[in-house]
């Protein structure tokens, strides 16, 4: 074989690599590298606080707090985490949404979108800090999920979930307290149900809110907010004064 067909061999076996999804063998969903709304650049979030240490007063506290939600969780909570698996729009937010029912095509293809490179993000911060799940690091805590895999900090539940909250509120400003609420909620779902440590939720929204000032910043952002507020249901919109 030719060196020049060697090196384009090469070069596409780079590609196939590079293009390759994100999954994790323990897990359901894989996190495609997307950057329509972000440049690669942009999508870099070194400031995001490091976890805790192993073995500090933090890491103990966070601890503790799974260790008690172990203990006095119920079923009804286990369910309603494990309705909110997949992370999508209609998961968290379908009985408060201010869309009509069911989601217009249009709307739920941008949540789609939104979601998609909140993911590959957080994805890509979780390899970063490469932190174990609560149930990795103490063998006696039982998590009331099904099948959980990557690492735990941050949580990237915890993220998406807040980016659909503050889509919401900027769509609705009325209803931020409404929408943020269940965002906090949603994330909660994920420290009582023992697959994350509460300061994973807390990166989360942090990472969340430093996503969305850059989202808000692209015309492509800019373009998709737009076209979400045309397909607000009438009932969603403030009164004419």
């Amino acid at each position: 074989m030719s060196m020049r067909k060697l090196r384009l061999l090469f070069l596409l076996a780079a590609i196939a690599v590079f293009r390759a999804p994100v999954a994790y063998a323990a897990d359901t969903w894989v996190a495609p590298r997307t950057v329509y709304y972000l440049t690669r650049q942009q999508q870099q979030f070194p400031e995001l606080k490091v976890p805790p240490a192993v073995g500090s007063k933090e890491a103990l506290a966070d601890l503790a707090a799974v260790r008690d939600w172990q203990q006095k969780r119920t079923e009804e909570q286990c369910a309603k985490a494990r309705s909110e698996a997949h992370a999508e729009y209609d998961e968290f937010f379908g009985d408060i949404s201010p869309f009509p029912r069911p989601l217009p095509d249009g709307a739920a293809a941008i949540f789609k979108r939104l979601k998609a490179e909140t993911d590959w993000i957080n994805v890509k911060v979780k390899d970063r800090f490469k932190r174990p799940r609560p149930f990795e690091s103490a063998p006696d805590l039982k998590h009331c999920l099904d099948r959980i895999g990557g690492p735990s900090y941050p949580s990237g539940h915890a993220t998406v979930a807040r980016i659909y909250a503050l889509v919401l509120s900027h769509l609705v400003p009325v209803r931020r307290s409404e929408f943020l609420a269940r965002a906090d909620e949603a994330a909660l779902n994920r420290v009582i149900s023992g697959v994350h440590y509460p300061s994973d939720i807390e990166g989360g929204k942090k990472l969340a809110d430093a996503v969305y000032a850059r989202f808000l910043k692209r015309r492509t952002f800019q373009a998709d907010m737009k076209s979400l507020k045309g397909y607000l249901s009438v009932t969603a919109l403030p009164a004419a004064k």
